[in-house]
């Protein structure tokens, strides 16, 4: 078998058969990744559908007559729910077009439309972690907000973690936001 230095290409006649059949194969093992681009994408269009859910049913039992009253808290805990089935979403189609475009091709219609180029940006792997990352941190503090609203005051103490808790997560975020991917 041949040995490549540096940027040197082997020419064709200088592979053997061999060598050169298991290359196209394992080039074409790349397309492997469609399956989770695939199945990312239909997850994220089945969280967006959960989510949409989510805002009708609470929206049908607010205005509903039989209901009765439906407290502020309950309206909010399932506004937040949703847009962690969105954020997450969100994670899944950054995943299926950051995927794609690493190991199988540009999207081009994209890039012709413009303005989601940024979004679609993805060089490589760790551009890709990075922008998933953000997002998951997104939905790891809109859960932590959910779970607040529903949590019972006891005393000072329980008010006190809370405040700092929320306080902790501002400082994070800020941080987040300074520091450059």
């Amino acid at each position: 078998m041949s040995e490549n230095t540096g940027d040197k290409i082997s020419d064709k006649k200088e592979q053997s058969s061999v060598e050169n059949i298991f290359e196209k194969f394992l080039w074409s093992l790349r397309y492997v990744v469609i399956l989770g681009v695939i199945f990312s994408a239909l997850s994220a269009i089945v969280l967006f559908v959960i989510g949409s859910k989510e805002i009708l049913d609470i929206i049908i039992e607010s205005v509903s007559i039989t209901s009765g009253h439906v407290s502020h808290e309950y309206i909010l805990v399932g506004l937040i729910g949703a847009i962690d089935f969105y954020l997450i979403g969100l994670v899944l189609l950054i995943f299926s077009f950051g995927t794609y475009e690493l190991f199988i091709s540009e999207l081009d219609i994209a890039r012709k439309c413009g303005g989601f180029t940024s979004i679609l940006e993805v060089k490589n792997l760790d551009d890709l972690k990075n922008k998933i990352l953000k997002v998951i941190i997104m939905v790891l503090i809109v859960n932590f907000f959910q779970k607040i609203l529903s949590m019972e005051m006891g005393d000072a103490m329980d008010m006190l973690s809370m405040a700092v808790s929320i306080c902790l997560i501002c400082i994070g975020v800020y941080f987040l936001g300074k520091h450059n991917y």
